[in-house]
């Protein structure tokens, strides 16, 4: 049997990338998706992808950092799907910048789409978990947020804070029976990673123990595990995906 069959997955930044990604595996393993990203057209593919895979896709378009907007997405996705099984804060942004440097607009930029936005989805999705009295909600962090990263004061920071968002979720919503994990991603195939100087790629690879960069698929798979009743277990939790980068 599918892993997650017949269950309602909502995805936050799904257009492309881990998106995407992940989008696709669940659909893979028998969920129907809410496609959530700033703009609807920039959901066609993976809407497209998800289809072919034989499962229902439906495309919302939401600024996951504004209270009133996602309110509105999510009541919108109850109205159309019924339900809300699985919640995939994915959606983030970088605005990359010495720390001396970085403007507060960057700053607010960045806490606003990465852990703000995450806030909101958590809170507006859970009302609905609460009511069914079941739900798994995965968070994609980074080993930035761990780890720190010269450059990235914010993006290390608000990811930091979505670590510390899904432990403090988990203790509160488990006696409603909803889990909360997070993924933390270290050097992976993407758009934003692509921007990255060739030295800085060279840098980054020398730093992974496995001796590649990660695919969205690699994330994607770690998802679909705490997504689903494999991981009825295990909530709190945060896993690396790097390649070996971040240890402990």
């Amino acid at each position: 049997m599918a892993q997650v069959s017949g269950k309602i997955a909502l995805v936050t930044g799904a257009a492309r990338g881990i998106g995407q990604a992940i989008a696709c595996q669940l659909a893979a393993e028998g969920a129907d998706t809410a496609l959530c990203d700033l703009q609807a057209d920039w959901l066609t593919e993976t809407a497209a992808k998800v289809a072919a895979l034989g499962r229902r896709a439906q495309c919302y378009a939401v600024d996951v950092s504004q209270a009133t907007a996602v309110q509105n997405t999510v009541a919108a996705v109850e109205k159309d799907f019924g339900r809300v099984d699985i919640l995939v804060n994915n959606a983030g942004i970088t605005k990359d910048a010495f720390l001396i440097r970085m403007s507060e607009q960057d700053w607010d930029q960045v806490l606003d789409v990465n852990l703000k936005g995450t806030f909101l989805f958590t809170k507006a999705v859970c009302r609905l978990m609460m009511k069914q009295r079941s739900g798994a909600i995965v968070n994609v962090a980074s080993i930035i947020g761990l780890i720190g990263n010269a450059g990235q004061c914010n993006y290390a920071a608000s990811k930091a804070g979505v670590i510390a968002l899904t432990k403090s979720t988990a203790k509160e919503m488990a006696s409603r029976g909803i889990r909360a994990n997070a993924v933390a991603p270290g050097f992976i195939q993407t758009r934003m990673t692509e921007k990255l100087s060739e030295d800085i790629r060279k840098q980054m690879l020398a730093a992974i123990p496995l001796g590649r960069f990660g695919e969205p698929e690699d994330v994607a798979r770690v998802v679909l595990f705490l997504a689903s009743d494999a991981a009825a277990y295990v909530t709190g939790q945060v896993v690396t995906v790097c390649g070996g980068m971040v240890t402990a």
